[in-house]
């Protein structure tokens, strides 16, 4: 499957940002440092992001980064995309020419679970994923500060002292 690091950036980034929406423009700089995202990299991701309409840009004093559209609207599929990833996992990305410049047996099994996924993913929206009790726990801890780090070490020391 060829979903990498820059399309699993950009949907923690923009569930980060539909997180914390309503309050005002976000700035990359507070997303970077919540999720340990490069700031340069979320500048090129939220470019394409814009070019799409899945966020808009506030300049200025106070500016930073809202949706484009409702939560409810955007989809963890077309986030993807718009950072032109696609979510295939046949070997020759969907060309038929896996095998000698020819479609390959299995093709069309692999092309099929690539439609499934898209599928799947295209049906679930950013606020589907902020209803998630797990993500509501997580992003309350990033917001009090606590690291993963610390948090992990807080939890392991915790079950040592009472065992």
């Amino acid at each position: 499957m060829r979903l990498t690091t820059k399309g699993r950036y950009a949907v923690t980034a923009m569930l980060d940002l539909a997180l914390h929406h309503g309050g005002g423009p976000i700035t990359l700089a507070d997303i970077a440092q919540r999720q340990g995202i490069s700031l340069s990299y979320l500048e090129q991701l939220f470019a394409r992001l814009r070019k799409r309409h899945l966020v808009s840009s506030v300049r200025g004093p106070g500016g930073g980064y809202t949706l484009g559209r409702g939560a409810n609207d955007i989809f963890v599929a077309q986030v993807i995309s718009a950072v032109d990833e696609n979510v295939d996992t046949t070997r020759c990305g969907g060309a038929h020419n896996c095998q000698d410049n020819q479609q390959c047996l299995t093709h069309d099994l692999w092309q099929d679970l690539s439609n499934r996924i898209y599928d799947y993913l295209n049906q679930i929206s950013l606020q589907d994923l902020m209803n998630r009790r797990g993500v509501q726990e997580v992003a309350e801890r990033q917001e009090n500060g606590e690291s993963r780090t610390s948090v992990s070490l807080g939890d392991l020391g915790a079950k040592t002292a009472g065992a």
